[in-house]
């Protein structure tokens, strides 16, 4: 017995108070268990989680009293009690326990029982307590049969949400909770950070002992990702298309062909600020594109227009210009009776777009398959977006994610699931305005689960994100927050004393939500195994690393 009921604070079905007994403690997380006994004789077992301690002086009337009662001069007790919210009733008899009832901490099975884990069929890990116990979520409420999606909010650099999403993912994938789809679920990921998730398939240098111990304490393997791949823009004005990243050599560089940029109609995703749909250009574009589709190609992916190959995005950009502002050909590109200003103003953005985008759309590199980004070749896929502007980053983003999305409608429904990891998402799907990037994701929230495409998307205030994809994710999570942004509507699942104490908890430390629970999981999660930025990564012969033989041969 680690206290009893109190019967000075009103006891309710849902929350009741806890007197501590002397040499015993609660703190917070605790789970607690009791037994009321009905008139019938019936017994009603009773379960919460413990949301606040407080202690105090019995006895004293002033604060100035605490030095008497110190130096003996006033007598008083030292109390201590905690607050409890109830989680679960066995049976579903809601009655409040009584005044005196002995209280429990609950381990093992009734821990199960309390935080509703045994009736999780599938579940995986998402984290310790801080005793070292595991914490788990429903696989159902990721994989789309009950429910999809998760997103994490959280202070940059130090809520480590990324960090936690790849933790989420190495769960996913050596908990066993796939089965037999593990073989074919992919996960899909975008680097906006340095050249940190590049190197998921390295060792981590600095993982130690007591890490491992933790990896094992929720049979996971303290290993990296097995199978990954790796895409990167090309350089800047680099006719071999090589891609720009420094710390490794294996990186494939990718970019789209000009002809798949008229065929595939990924014109909108150049003006795909949260603004454009509602400028008038934007039925320029639609018009533009729709001749773009009529455009005949070559072998190698240039289009040929009145005899003549275009085969970089400048040249492009410049015969669109000529065909919108001609006399002859306006009518036909633009559109009937539109103005000189709005077509005007769609050039200027065009343009525009050509010293960012240059690099990414383009036909004058030989076999241009070779520069595809392929999740076929390994489980993880990563695309690498950290050297690029934010229009080139919008670009990228929403032409890899219709893409992925319109395969997956193709194949249908499977248990195969396409996780995509994508962060900073109130830069792609903000709250206010409309753009072919914020439907796709919209898309993704709304109908993914439907086809098992889910999306794990992070940003640092949930406030900024369109709400139909918030509201779309079951499992939600926090980490650190700046105290406004906790007092945000945004966060109403979390009861008062987890907004305030998001605002303080370290890094390592996640707050997570699902539906099967009625309170957060307040949980740690292991230090990644696989290295999270460059300096981390154990080398590895023949990258270029400083165990290399060959280096600068």
């Amino acid at each position: 017995m680690v206290g009893r009921v109190l019967g000075t604070k009103d006891a309710t079905p849902l929350e009741f108070w806890v007197g501590v007994a002397a040499g015993e403690f609660i703190q917070l997380d605790d789970v607690v268990a009791l037994e009321r006994v009905l008139p019938s004789g019936e017994v009603v077992h009773m379960y919460g989680t413990v949301g606040q301690v407080v202690a105090r002086h019995e006895g004293a009337r002033f604060d100035s009293d605490v030095f008497l009662i110190e130096e003996g001069i006033l007598p008083a007790e030292v109390s201590e009690a905690a607050h409890v919210t109830a989680t679960r009733f066995e049976p579903e008899v809601f009655v409040p326990p009584r005044p005196g009832q002995p209280v429990r901490i609950a381990e093992g099975d009734e821990r199960e029982r309390a935080l509703f884990f045994d009736q999780m069929d599938r579940r995986f890990p998402v984290g310790m307590t801080r005793n070292g116990d595991p914490l788990w979520v429903n696989f159902e409420f990721l994989n789309g049969a009950r429910g999809a999606h998760v997103n994490i909010s959280g202070i940059s650099g130090v809520a480590t949400k990324t960090s936690y999403a790849t933790f989420l993912l190495h769960s996913l994938f050596t908990s066993g909770v796939l089965g037999k789809a593990a073989v074919n679920t992919k996960a899909l990921i975008f680097n906006v950070k340095g050249e940190d998730l590049l190197h998921l398939d390295r060792v981590n240098s600095r993982l130690d002992d007591e890490a491992r111990v933790r990896y094992t304490n929720l049979e996971l393997p303290s290993t990296p990702f097995e199978s990954v791949s790796s895409f990167a823009p090309p350089r800047i004005d680099d006719p071999k298309a090589t891609a720009d990243v420094a710390s490794r050599s294996d990186v494939t560089s990718f970019f789209w062909s000009i002809h798949e940029f008229c065929s595939q109609d990924l014109l909108p995703f150049l003006f795909a600020d949260a603004e454009d749909d509602r400028a008038q250009y934007t039925t320029v574009v639609y018009n533009v594109m729709a001749q773009l589709r009529k455009i005949e190609s070559n072998d190698s992916g240039a289009v040929v227009i009145d005899g003549v190959a275009v085969r970089t995005f400048r040249e492009l950009a410049d015969l669109i210009t000529d065909r919108v502002q001609s006399e002859d050909q306006r009518h036909q590109w633009a559109g009937p009776a539109m103005g000189i200003g709005t077509i005007n103003a769609f050039v200027r953005r065009l343009q525009g777009s050509v010293r960012h985008l240059g690099r990414l759309i383009r036909s004058d590199v030989p076999d241009p398959e070779r520069h595809r980004i392929d999740r076929d070749r390994s489980q993880v896929t990563v695309v690498d977006l950290h050297n690029l502007n934010d229009r080139a980053k919008r670009f990228v983003v929403g032409v890899t994610l219709r893409r992925a999305f319109e395969e997956k409608e193709k194949a249908g429904q499977s248990e195969e699931l396409l996780v995509v990891v994508l962060d900073e998402l109130n830069k792609y799907a903000p709250r206010e305005g409309t753009s072919p990037i914020k439907e796709v994701l919209l898309d993704i929230a709304e109908r993914g689960r439907s086809l098992g495409v889910i999306l794990i998307g992070a940003q640092q205030t949930a406030s900024e994100v369109e709400r139909r994809i918030i509201a779309n994710s079951s499992i939600r999570v926090v980490g650190r927050l700046d105290s406004a942004e906790a007092a945000r509507e945004e966060y109403g699942y979390l009861p008062a004393v987890h907004r305030q104490r998001a605002t303080i908890v370290k890094p390592g430390t996640m707050i997570l939500s699902q539906p099967q629970l009625p309170v957060p999981l307040v949980l740690e999660f292991p230090f990644p195994a696989w290295a999270t930025r460059a300096s981390e990564a154990v080398p590895v012969l023949g990258d270029g690393g400083p165990e290399d033989p060959f280096e600068d041969l």
